[in-house]
């Protein structure tokens, strides 16, 4: 028996078939749908269908099944299917499986009637790759399958007389994240009505799932826009159920269900969108028996400042609806660019014109009405000059960024957009790629997109690779408007630029890339790697990045913790996962491998790249992936074997969990204190903390000054105010407890917010809660209070120590630290609440003011006759003076302040402070009363005593 077996770079639809062939399909496939036994199905066919069974010439499916698990966003998928020949003679039955151009086949088995096959991943011989493609009759195809994203995976047979066959395919994929959402993609196309169809799609993501979705099925025509037009509902028949963490998708259509979504079989694409929970962190950093994945995907952060120049084709193969299509998605675009950004157009021919000569324009509205009459009045023309139209836009980009003070966190790249091949200049695709990359020196990216059957697509792609981009390809016969709308939604948005992410060199090995120039909003920077020291406890992780104005420095532990084991086998839908697959590391394989075939595109040097041949394909031998170096061969199991089992590959669930300590609610693990994350502080003692006691500190007269306020919950009171010197000021927000049994207050209060503004040399504002921090300078922040961090601009920095407190230096001659207070089982009185204490006020005035802001430039005095001095010289220590001399008075500004001595704990209790107390809500002792210091909200900067402003 001779078996065919191809993976095709291209889809081949099947030959079209007589419309009496299709219904007598249909109708036999309705006469016999209750007879779901293969057996029953052969032998009880009823008589008036016997004559359009005889019009049917191959073997029928009889089932056809996909199952999918995906951990953590990588995707283990087995494709079913089975095939009977009911006929009187040997037919040929073909097996064919569209699968994601991405994904890697990592098995593949068949039965022929009581024989089994099996495939064996080997690496592949280059001298014999032009025999196996005469030997195959494989079609040669100029786009490589990969226009929509896809590749065709066929297997062809001949099954004997009344027997059956089964094919059990798996491939794996790592999903990518696209327009904020992971997009899960099963093509049901059996080209013909299936008795028993079946999808089932397991998640699980210990993140969380968010806006989980099942849009209409997606034909051909429709790929790649990731918009769904009209009716918005899942498919007939489609199951949908998921808790926090765990999902389970299933589309089951009956014979009556598929003919009213195609009756030939070709139903479409079925796909499962959704994304996980997330904040601005280190990321999502996950370990299992050594080897980890870190997934890095940011929200809540201003987009940075785009200079983009986009190249159009407008050669003479843009004519019609081409061209029309790439003016109507530039429209769109231009629509969208922010009043920061900066832009210029170039169409191109065999001639190069240029919109606005030497120079990029800003976004107005004057700009953006001219530059569409521009694209308007493009007409196609002339041959395809390549060369010269990539030179043209990177000297404008560079000219650009060399002879203007652009903000140098800005974002510069090309977008290049051609439906053909050079055919005008230069036509040398070796000559265009080292001109493109000496002009573009790695000081932007290049983003390139292909239309049609005649691109260059390896042209295309590796100008992307080699220039920090990206590539796509459109079929021509597709909605190319759309498609362009989508592609730069993707990029259109960057939000940080220069990312790098460092692990302890002594603590891992072989990690994949590191360094990113561009994160774009609605992606994911995905790394992995080996560690190296398996028993270590904790993994310490940073994030470098630059956001518009600002410098980034994320960091945190990630906790490895060794002695749990959070089995989760019995999580419905996860209960086949077997074996020692550990999903992590192949998802690092996975990388890794992609990884070497990309930087063997790019390389020029034929040792290089015949090293990172063998580099891939060992790897690709030893994960059982089917690779551009690796083929997949069929032999003949023993003559005992079993027919192949739905032994779907997918992750062993043993331990899921165990190890994998997501950062999302990161917690500290057993062994590690979270009391060494907390820096020690240096700060003074002057403080506003806890029910809130204020602590004012006199280092040149020796001692404290300390006092109560009683506020409403609700109140918000002035702390620091000098608004029209430094500009700077400090307002706290409290919040209201119970008062503790037996006591004397009728309530607490707490606070719960603190704002800290800053009007020089240019306005921001913090507020932070025990929660989160937000910043706040034109472009908004958002920070989490578990998550180490720094975030750095020209003035100020904001510097998180996780769980513990919150830095804020301003202009290097301020600085505040704002403790947080968690209870993990809070008393009825207690609240989460934050601590202010002022660590450095040499950038204050001496007219700075409010409820602790009043005494940083004025000395209080003890009155000397009323300490007990006799005491101090017969060598007793102060706090002796002080039990012998509990009443005294303080002189504040002419005013004379009985108080009383007293103990006060600050710092989280952690030191003791001896202090003179003023009762009665700091009478006499602030200027003024203490609802003089109430503000009208937390932005009022109350520019002097008594006065009220806003920011």
């Amino acid at each position: 028996m001779i078996l065919w077996l191809c993976l095709c770079w291209g889809f081949s639809p099947s030959a079209a078939q007589p419309d009496s062939e299709l219904m007598a399909r249909y109708l036999e496939q309705q006469l016999l749908a209750d007879y779901s036994i293969v057996q029953q199905v052969a032998r009880r066919v009823p008589r008036q269908a016997k004559f359009l069974q005889r019009l049917e010439t191959r073997p029928r499916m009889s089932e056809f099944q996909v199952r999918s698990t995906i951990i953590s966003r990588y995707a283990f998928t087995t494709v079913s299917c089975t095939m009977v020949n009911s006929g009187s003679e040997a037919r040929e039955a073909v097996f064919e499986m569209q699968i994601p151009a991405a994904a890697f086949i990592s098995n593949f088995t068949m039965s022929i009637g009581n024989k089994t096959y099996y495939g064996e991943v080997t690496g592949k011989e280059k001298k014999n790759s032009t025999d196996d493609k005469e030997r195959h009759k494989i079609p040669p195809s100029p786009t490589e399958g990969r226009e929509n994203g896809y590749e065709t995976f066929k297997a062809s047979v001949f099954i004997p007389r009344k027997m059956q066959a089964r094919f059990i395919l798996h491939y794996e994929e790592l999903l990518q994240r696209r327009l904020g959402k992971y997009e899960y993609t099963v093509s049901i196309r059996p080209q013909q009505l299936v008795g028993r169809l079946r999808v089932e799609v397991n998640i699980l993501e210990n993140s969380g799932i968010v806006s989980l979705e099942v849009p209409p099925l997606r034909n051909s025509k429709q790929k790649g826009n990731g918009k769904a037009e009209g009716d918005v509902s899942p498919p007939p028949s489609t199951v949908i159920g998921h808790t926090k963490t765990l999902a389970k998708v299933t589309f089951n259509p009956s014979v009556v269900e598929q003919t009213r979504i195609a009756r030939n079989g070709i139903l479409g694409d079925f796909i499962i969108r959704y994304d996980v929970s997330r904040e601005l962190s280190v990321g999502d950093v996950q370990i299992l028996n050594g080897y980890f994945v870190h997934y890095f995907a940011p929200t809540d952060l201003p987009p940075l400042p785009k200079n983009v120049v986009f190249v159009l084709d407008s050669s003479a193969s843009m004519v019609g609806t081409k061209l029309k299509q790439t003016k109507e998605a530039l429209f769109t675009i231009l629509q969208d660019l922010r009043p920061e950004d900066h832009f210029n157009i170039i169409g191109f021919s065999n001639r190069i014109k240029v919109w606005q000569q030497d120079r990029l324009v800003p976004v107005t509205p004057n700009n953006i009405r001219d530059a569409k009459k521009y694209i308007h009045n493009m007409s196609p023309t002339g041959g395809t000059n390549i060369n010269e139209a990539l030179q043209t836009g990177a000297k404008l980009l560079n000219d650009y960024i060399a002879q203007n003070d652009i903000d140098a966190r800005s974002v510069s790249l090309i977008i290049f957009l051609t439906d053909g091949r050079p055919t005008v200049g230069e036509t040398q695709s070796s000559k265009i790629l080292s001109n493109t990359k000496e002009a573009i020196r790695d000081k932007f990216c290049l983003f390139t997109i292909g239309i049609g059957n005649d691109v260059d697509h390896k042209l295309l792609e590796r100008m992307a690779l080699e220039n920090c981009g990206m590539t796509r390809l459109f079929q021509e016969d597709e909605d190319a408007a759309s498609h362009l709308k989508g592609f730069y939604d993707e990029i259109g948005t960057p939000l940080l630029s220069d990312i790098r992410v460092d692990y302890p060199e002594d603590d891992v090995e072989q990690v994949t890339q590191n360094f990113f120039p561009n994160y774009f909003n609605g992606s994911e920077i995905i790394i992995a790697g080996k560690l190296i020291n398996r028993t270590s406890d904790k993994l310490h992780v940073e994030v470098t990045a630059s956001n518009s104005k600002k410098y980034i420095l994320l960091k945190t532990d990630v906790a490895v913790d060794l002695l749990s084991r959070n089995d989760i086998r019995g999580v419905p839908g996860l209960e086949d996962g077997r074996g020692d697959n550990n999903y992590i590391e192949r998802a690092w394989s996975y990388l890794t491998i992609k990884e070497l075939l990309n930087s063997r595109l790019k390389s020029d040097d034929s040792q290089e790249k015949e090293s990172l041949m063998e580099k891939a394909k060992s790897m690709a031998l030893a994960y059982n992936f089917v690779t551009p170096f690796t083929v997949l061969k069929m032999k003949e199991a023993g003559l005992h074997s079993e027919p192949p089992q739905e032994a779907f590959i997918s992750p062993s669930t043993d331990g899921i969990g165990e190890k994998v300590q997501s950062l999302q609610g990161h917690r500290a693990p057993p062994g590690i204190r979270r009391g060494q994350d907390k820096q020690r502080i240096k700060i003074s003692k002057t403080s506003a903390d806890g029910d809130p006691h204020f602590v004012i500190d006199f280092p040149s007269s020796k001692f404290s000054v300390c006092f109560n306020i009683d506020g409403e919950p609700g109140d918000i009171l002035r702390l620091v105010s000098d608004h029209k010197e430094s500009g700077v000021t400090v307002n706290g927000q409290l919040i209201g407890a119970p008062a503790p049994p037996n006591g004397h207050k009728k309530h607490r209060t707490y606070f719960s917010t603190i704002t800290i503004l800053s009007n020089k040399p240019e306005r921001s504002y913090l507020e932070i809660t025990p929660k989160r921090v937000i910043l706040d300078d034109g472009e908004r922040l958002v920070l989490s209070c578990g998550r180490s961090a720094v975030v750095r601009s020209r003035s100020l920095e904001v510097s998180i120590s996780a769980y513990s407190n919150i830095t804020v230096t301003i202009r290097d001659s301020i600085s505040f630290v704002i403790l947080i207070h968690h209870y993990k089982k809070p008393a009825p009185y207690q609240r989460n609440h934050l601590g202010f204490y002022i660590s450095n006020s040499k950038g204050l005035s001496s007219d700075s003011h409010g409820l602790l802001g009043q005494f940083l430039s004025h000395e209080v005095k003890l009155l000397e006759e009323s300490l007990n001095t006799s005491r101090w010289e017969a060598g007793q220590n102060q706090r002796e003076a002080l039990k012998a001399n509990p009443t005294n008075t303080l002189k504040v500004k002419g005013r004379l302040v009985p108080v009383v001595w007293k103990q006060r704990r600050i710092y989280n209790g952690q030191q003791e402070v001896d202090c003179w107390f003023a009762k009665n809500n700091a009478d006499k002792l602030i200027d003024g009363s203490y609802k003089d210091y109430l503000a009208s909200h937390p932005f009022d900067t109350g520019t002097s005593f008594g006065t009220i402003n806003s920011l």
